[in-house]
């Protein structure tokens, strides 16, 4: 901790420290999401109830579960958003806002114990009435040695959940955090009936669930007890996995659906040139990526990893997969509209001789091997082959494994050594950095340890000074883009479609695509 003040007296004034935190959130999410003028107009108009909507998302697999711990991308994002509640919610203004909690607030100066007051008279799907123990029940389901949560990493600093009253949650955690509120808008983070089986898909939200094929389709209905009166205006929704992006496109157009995800940049153009369609859009809330395993050879050797990240074009892929949209990345995944964005780190540039030089310093190895599909990431293909190419001229030779999307992220990730994935950002630098660089993080995909890491991290969390705050943010980056194992070519700004009879979309910057996965409790059909 840098400074010669102790965690005590900087952190006495916990109300303004919270404000300040908050305010900062709001304006991280603030900068981060742009409304395309329908979409504006569509937040104008009054909501109609009734009808039965209908989504064509990708990214779905035949073994999805219902159970968010096992969530992995936005089909089940959606779908899981349709059932489940968590106790804090991203809104569309960007602020952090109550769902099921009403209030919260640190209940130690050093903002190491949180307590959530819960709104009363909330019931889930099956009439059982919330209460604090369920979600004592449901925040414990990610935790523990053997859990295998992708929620998992947002809790690590958690020492105790315990229900201090009916209504009413402490948390309480190993250090200071003044964003932990900020962590709980998690999408694995949903809350089910105390002893309840996540899997059977009960929790309070604003849909019930009628029927669940994996990797085929779910349907759900509208909860007639639904807490938020002001969501929830279809009476059903259907979500149908399309995989193919030309068959989502096809079914936008044929009316098959009322929302396509993923729309390919290259897309926009033939979908706007057609009547009856609206194009929803979110500024650089996805970022690219081709993690590599920094515990497996040869990409244990830095300077190998040096040159896989001078020989990527970015600037060819930002032309050749997003059409100019989104922005470049330098391998840090902090997106540029974050506060604490790191943005005098030079941009690292394709560079086959600084490339060659340290591929010949890492010993020359062969069997670099990426494994794509386009479940790792739209285009992921097209993607590992334009840097095969661009590697080539720096002599370094890298095969494209293409794999089948269907089980990507159970069969490849985390289990290849060089693969294509995605994330959607999250709203703090926290939240994503210790998401997937904190050492003992689930989702660690580049297994990267580094013990100076995890303490600056940590550090980060409970620094009040903002300039020393954003030092240290600026540390934590600047290592990454120098030593990491990812490779961030690429911020993309999400993409969706709707037909011109649906209203009610906003962008949620920091929450992912289609309002932050709620568009189906958000979203209203048009007469």
């Amino acid at each position: 901790m840098p400074g010669e003040k102790t965690i005590s007296n900087i952190l006495q004034p916990t109300r303004r420290r919270f404000l300040q935190t908050a305010g900062a959130l709001s304006a991280t999410l603030s900068a981060g999401g742009l409304l395309l003028p329908g979409s504006a107009a569509a937040q104008a108009e009054t909501p109609v109830r009734g009808g039965h909507l209908v989504l064509g998302l990708d990214t779905a697999s035949s073994s999805d579960r219902l159970d968010p711990a096992f969530y992995t991308e936005a089909y089940m994002y959606t779908v899981g958003f349709q059932l489940f509640n968590t106790v804090v919610e991203l809104g569309p203004d960007g602020k952090l806002i109550g769902a099921l909690a009403e209030s919260w607030e640190p209940a130690t100066p050093d903002g190491s114990k949180w307590v959530f007051k819960l709104k009363k008279g909330i019931q889930f799907h099956n009439g059982k009435e919330l209460t604090a123990q369920d979600v004592v029940y449901s925040l414990n389901h990610h935790r523990g040695e053997k859990s295998n949560s992708g929620g998992k990493g947002q809790l690590l600093s958690v020492t105790d959940i315990s229900a201090s009253d009916t209504h009413e949650v402490t948390v309480t955690l190993n250090s200071g955090n003044a964003d932990f509120p900020a962590a709980l808008v998690d999408y694995h983070l949903g809350i089910g009936p105390d002893g309840g089986d996540f899997d059977k898909g009960v929790g309070t939200g604003a849909f019930i669930l009628e029927d669940f094929q994996p990797g085929v389709r779910a349907l759900t209905k509208r909860n007639p007890n639904y807490w938020a009166s002001d969501r929830a205006f279809v009476d059903s929704v259907e979500t149908i996995a399309m995989s193919d992006a030309t068959a989502r496109m096809a079914a936008l157009l044929s009316g098959q659906v009322h929302i396509i995800n993923r729309v390919e940049p290259r897309a926009v153009s033939r979908l706007t040139a057609r009547p009856g369609v609206q194009i929803l859009r979110s500024q650089e809330n996805t970022m690219y990526c081709f993690p590599m395993r920094v515990d497996t050879a040869p990409y244990n050797n830095l300077d190998l990893r040096l040159a896989l990240k001078y020989a990527i074009d970015r600037e060819e892929l930002q032309k050749s997969l997003l059409v100019g949209t989104g922005a470049i990345g330098n391998d840090n995944p902090i997106a540029s509209w974050n506060p604490y964005f790191a943005k005098d780190i030079p941009q690292r540039a394709y560079d086959p001789e600084k490339a060659a030089f340290h591929f010949k310093k890492a010993g020359s190895p062969s069997g670099i091997q990426i494994s794509a599909s386009d479940n790792g990431f739209p285009g992921s293909v097209d993607a590992a082959q334009l840097y095969q190419a661009s590697a080539a001229k720096a002599g370094i030779t890298i095969d494209v494994d293409r794999v089948p999307s269907d089980g990507y992220w159970d069969e490849v990730w985390l289990k290849k050594p060089f693969v294509a994935s995605n994330w959607s950002v999250r709203p703090t630098a926290d939240a994503m950095l210790s998401l997937i660089l904190q050492s003992d993080a689930p989702w660690n995909e580049t297994a990267w340890r580094d013990e100076s890491f995890d303490k600056l991290l940590a550090a980060a969390r409970v620094e009040l000074d903002e300039t020393k705050r954003k030092q240290i943010y600026h540390d934590l980056q600047l290592k990454l883009v120098n030593e990491g194992g990812e490779i961030i070519p690429l911020f993309v700004d999400n993409l969706a479609a709707a037909s011109d009879k649906v209203g009610g979309y906003v962008p949620v910057p920091g929450g992912g695509d289609l309002s932050g996965y709620r568009i189906a409790e958000r979203a209203w059909l048009k007469a």
